[in-house]
């Protein structure tokens, strides 16, 4: 069954700004509520919409990347963050930070707990990709 014109273009309105709204929560979330966990959740939202509105096949061609790959890289980006702090003499997960000058002099405070909301941001994406993909594949072969 076709979905409706309406939830189509509602669709295609909706997902950009819930996948804006998931990257607003993932760089906020080391000073403040969210995080990686809880922007991968939006994100998995508005995926799900794209899903029950165009189907698998067009996903997947949208994606251009495996989830399961999502999920191997942020294996290696959550523990290499993790590891980043050993190496340099801390407890492991320590946060370490650093000042990067942009243009203009403005100066951003860049850690490594930034890289391990990204590691948990695309393990929660990925994981939640793998299911939906595979529940609904298995939908569309009834």
């Amino acid at each position: 069954m076709k979905p409706s014109l309406i939830l189509r273009t509602a669709t295609r309105l909706l997902v950009s700004m819930i996948l804006v709204f998931s990257v607003y929560l993932l760089l906020r979330g080391h000073n403040s509520p969210g995080g990686g966990f809880s922007g991968a959740l939006v994100a998995a939202t508005g995926f799900a919409m794209y899903i029950m509105a165009e189907g698998t096949a067009s996903m997947r061609r949208a994606l251009r990347i495996d989830p399961s790959r999502m999920i191997v890289f942020g294996m290696i980006l959550a523990l290499g963050s993790g590891l980043f702090s050993v190496i340099a003499g801390n407890p492991f997960l320590t946060g370490i930070w650093w000042t990067v000058t942009t243009v203009g002099d403005s100066k951003i405070a860049l850690g490594t707990p930034f890289f391990f909301d990204i590691g948990v941001f695309a393990i929660v994406l990925g994981a939640i990709l793998t299911l939906l993909l595979a529940l609904e594949e298995d939908l569309e072969k009834d």
